[in-house]
């Protein structure tokens, strides 16, 4: 059975009230929820709901919006991919700090400095990780500055994504090879044995990281039994054959 999607375990009791209620429309609770995305940042939590809540009022009270804010929400969504959450957000945001449009390409890339580079920015992070290029993800999280800047709010965001690399890949292999996986985690040496031993579980074998089998990795074959019996049939070929009224 599948989590809801509004839970969020570590959620304080007068966000859950908010979230539950009228108020989470009242745009006097922008300040709470900001606070709240600012908590989410420091304890390493996250909380999927209230962050759309948040973004809604935003798309709603325009006059509101704090780009830090949102810059820090898209950032934390990019901690739990492979879930939707990040593609969510940028739906609520607005057209003109979304993807440029051929006139606004043709114009040069967004100001520096704006939630539209930010935007531009995090999404190219976030297609490589959808397209599983996680070592092409930490070559250009680490090829400027700017990407230091907008997750630098973010307690413990590289370890937290190297946890979700490890998790996917738990979930598809039984082994890889030690060197594309220190590629994909961005650690190596006796950092990444202590990582993979210590955090993941897993076993360094010689130059193969064997990943233990789980419901998610294990190959199981798949028997289909068709439950159709013979009447079945002759009703079809009955009625192939009745001469319309």
């Amino acid at each position: 059975m599948g989590v809801a999607f509004d839970l969020a375990p570590d959620r304080p009791e007068n966000i859950d009230t908010i979230l539950n209620g009228l108020d989470r429309y009242n745009p006097e609770t922008t300040t709470i929820f900001q606070e709240y995305v600012a908590q989410q940042c420091e304890t390493q939590t996250f909380d999927s709901y209230a962050n759309l809540a948040l973004l809604k009022l935003y798309q709603f009270n325009p006059h509101l919006t704090r780009d830090e804010t949102t810059t820090n929400i898209l950032v934390k969504a990019l901690t739990v991919f492979p879930s939707p959450d990040f593609s969510l957000c940028l739906s609520l945001l607005p057209t003109h700090v979304l993807a440029p449009t051929k006139k606004a390409s043709a114009a040069g890339p967004p100001v520096s400095g704006t939630l539209a580079e930010a935007v531009q920015h995090l999404s190219h992070l976030h297609t490589q990780l959808n397209n599983a290029q996680y070592a092409e993800f930490w070559n250009t999280l680490e090829s400027d500055d700017l990407y230091a800047d907008l997750v630098a709010d973010v307690q413990g965001f590289e370890e937290i994504m190297r946890v979700r690399i490890a998790v996917v890949v738990s979930q598809c292999m039984q082994e890889v090879g030690r060197d594309v996986l220190e590629s994909w985690l961005n650690v190596r040496g006796g950092k990444f044995e202590g990582f993979v031993r210590d955090v993941c579980g897993w076993k360094v074998e010689g130059n193969t990281v064997k990943v233990p089998l789980n419901k998610e990795n294990e190959a199981r074959g798949t028997v289909v039994r068709e439950n159709v019996k013979f009447d079945h049939f002759g009703r079809v070929i009955k009625r192939a054959y009745e001469q319309p009224a």
